[in-house]
């Protein structure tokens, strides 16, 4: 399906992309390079939004579907560029690996949307029934499906293809995410005289221990609703002799589908009630971290950190379709669902829209030490693009 200068191509944006340092909320440079792109190979209209998200739309030559290729341009920062055998933005191609920081998460694959929906419009020539949009997100990795709800709002897409790495499987579902907050309130009082106050940490430590003990809900594909501590801390810090009046638990709560805000933070909220009708000295609460962020605009991006879980089944019309399309090109998908949070959690979870998830790369090299994507896997996903688009948009 691609030729040799299409190849060169693909491999070319995805190197460009990479030597773009895009950090959240640091992306500017990285829409500049989409922006050529889409330029480059004649999308119909380009648009950037207050948030700092880049779409580029290409319209058939009569009324269709809407497909929208959704991949986000921020990567987590380089800690220490020392142990990096290639530089972390060098885009260097060495033995079939292009490396760099996002080369697998996820610059690889938003070269290959670029890139595929510009070879379909020129194979084509437009003669098709439908748009197709491209979509370059910002703060997805504060924030998974947030800046994605100004995209769904311009674009109403009645489908969406999530490029995150899938090994080129198909994914249909996701578990989704939440951050929750524990706090736990006391008296402080001088640690030689402990019996005068009431220690905030003691009263954690025994909250900690129940909520251990909470049974888990469960998802026949998704797994284990996991409720897991990340961390704790307590005021004051370091104490100096003081009992601590304060301490604050963060849990990670992954998201099976259909789950609400409330009906998460409930067997939480009854369990504090019931350790306070037991202990009248215990005070507790419980509710969701909020996030807010400064976009490269000058815009601000905040929202309380719940991302919901979807999936689809397997059988429906347009999962169907889409892996007839990546037949077509050649692949032989798996069809199963992402082990991790993305941007689905809007498109799917929040918008009811058809979404599914396909990507070059494996998910274990996100965020690493020498990241990259094997050429191979690039190539492999700008074909699969391709017949996604040529399949989902046929009349």
């Amino acid at each position: 399906m691609l030729n040799r200068e299409q190849e060169q191509q693909v491999i070319a944006l995805c190197q460009q992309l990479i030597r773009r340092q895009s950090y959240s909320g640091e992306e500017k440079e990285v829409v500049s390079c989409l922006k050529q792109a889409f330029e480059a190979f004649d999308f119909d209209n380009c648009l950037v939004d207050s948030y700092g998200n880049v779409i580029g739309q290409i319209k058939g030559s009569r009324p269709g579907k809407t497909i929208l290729l959704d991949g986000h341009i921020d990567t987590v920062p380089v800690a220490d560029p020392a142990p990096w055998k290639h530089a972390p933005f060098g885009g260097d191609l060495v033995d079939g690996r292009i490396y760099g920081r996002g080369a697998s998460d996820m610059k690889g694959a938003v070269a290959a949307m670029v890139c595929a929906a510009g070879f379909f419009a020129q194979a084509t020539r437009r003669d098709f029934a439908g748009n197709v949009f491209v979509a370059g997100v910002v703060h997805e990795e504060c924030f998974e499906g947030v800046a994605a709800r100004k995209i769904s709002q311009l674009t109403r897409p009645d489908y969406v293809v999530i490029g995150e790495a899938s090994e080129l499987n198909l994914k249909i579902g996701q578990r989704g995410r939440a951050e929750i907050v524990v706090e736990t309130f006391g008296v402080p009082a001088h640690s030689a005289n402990p019996q005068k106050g009431v220690n905030a940490v003691y009263h954690m430590a025994r909250l900690i221990e129940r909520i251990r003990r909470l049974p888990a809900a469960s998802h026949p594909v998704l797994g284990p609703g996991i409720l897991e501590l990340t961390d704790i801390k307590s005021t004051p810090y370091p104490g100096a002799s003081v009992v601590p009046s304060y301490c604050r638990a963060t849990y990670d709560r992954r998201l099976l589908v259909g789950e609400s805000p409330e009906e998460v933070l409930a067997p939480l909220q009854q369990l504090i009630a019931a350790m306070a009708g037991e202990d009248a000295s215990f005070q507790a609460k419980v509710s969701y971290a909020a996030g807010r962020e400064r976009c490269y605009t000058g815009e601000w991006i905040e929202e309380e950190r719940f991302f919901p879980g979807w999936l689809f089944d397997r059988e429906a019309p347009f999962v169907r379709r889409a892996l007839d399309g990546l037949h077509k090109a050649g692949l032989s998908p798996e069809v199963t669902h992402y082990a991790f949070c993305t941007n689905g959690s809007h498109y799917a979870g929040e918008a009811g829209i058809q979404t599914l998830g396909f990507g070059p790369s494996r998910e274990n090299l996100a965020h690493t030490i020498d990241e990259h994507i094997e050429v191979d896997q690039l190539l492999g996903a700008t074909r699969g693009y391709y017949g996604i688009i040529e399949s989902l948009l046929a009349d």
